[in-house]
């Protein structure tokens, strides 16, 4: 890769809000910075309101995967750019208005551990567009009405019914990203440092994934984390590790720490055949 990385201590994070967002849910989301702030020790510069509604759409693809549009993506880049030289902010966390969720089927198969998070594709483009303008890491929190209480919900969504923002887990996670730098300095990572990743086993298709599949780095493909996408190692002929759980994908990452080959582990080892060469 082009960019590496340089741990930090903690950032200046700077929080931007699309105007769109109503009067009391704004109050809601300072109130969440500030309680970081004042709970968590985090340091948040003054934040800005985008001098337009960003106009947040969201979308679902024939996949199945959710993805989504930005109406006024240069007011985005006004409002992070006015944070990053005005503000000194080394991250931002940006807080869009979104539309309420219409299928209500997606929403609920979502918050009960069964689906997509239709969400999570236009919060990526986003984010993504901050990181890539300016170089800085950023991260998204979707502002929404609050949510109906479901007693079915899921142990794995029930995180996000903590309060009325998706907020304190970007700022704390921002407090502490790494930045991105293009040269490297003492304590830099680069993609060639990095020995394993670990990804959805039908997840493939991603840019990191794809690169990592033409170098030595060990690929390890988990099987139970079903996705929609359906792009195997196989279909895109990456080499990779099968396992089928996070918690067998955790004993991988241990046995190639070690220098063990992980199938001296298995209950069957063959023998050695002879390699002929003439």
């Amino acid at each position: 890769g082009n960019w590496g990385l340089q741990p930090v201590h903690h950032n200046r994070v700077g929080l931007l809000l699309d105007q769109a967002i109503e009067p009391e849910l704004r109050l809601r989301h300072l109130q969440v910075a500030d309680a970081a702030r004042a709970t968590l020790g985090l340091t948040l510069t003054d934040y800005v309101v985008t001098d337009a509604p960003l106009n947040v759409a969201i979308r679902t693809s024939k996949s199945g995967a959710s993805w989504g549009t930005i109406g006024n993506p240069d007011s985005l880049l006004r409002a992070a750019e006015r944070l990053i030289k005005d503000a000194k902010a080394e991250a931002i966390a940006v807080v869009a208005r979104f539309p309420e969720p219409e299928n209500s089927s997606v929403l609920a198969a979502y918050r009960h551990g069964q689906g997509v998070d239709p969400l999570a594709g236009a919060e990526a483009v986003i984010s993504h567009l901050i990181v890539r303008t300016f170089q800085i890491p950023c991260a998204h929190a979707p502002a929404l009405s609050p949510l109906a209480i479901d007693p079915e919900l899921s142990p794995r969504s029930a995180a996000e019914e903590l309060g009325y923002t998706f907020l304190p887990c970007v700022l704390a996670g921002l407090s502490r990203a790494p930045q991105f730098v293009t040269a490297p300095t003492s304590g830099t990572i680069w993609a060639d440092q990095v020995d394993a990743i670990v990804v959805p086993a039908t997840a493939c298709g991603g840019a990191a994934v794809l690169s990592f599949g033409s170098t030595p780095t060990q690929i390890i493909a988990v099987g139970e984390n079903q996705t929609r996408m359906q792009v195997t190692p196989e279909l895109l002929g990456i080499k990779a590790i099968q396992v089928n759980s996070y918690l067998e994908a955790l004993g991988i990452l241990v046995a190639h720490k070690a220098g063990v080959d992980p199938n001296s582990l298995r209950p069957n080892i063959l023998s050695l055949s002879e390699l002929k060469y003439y």
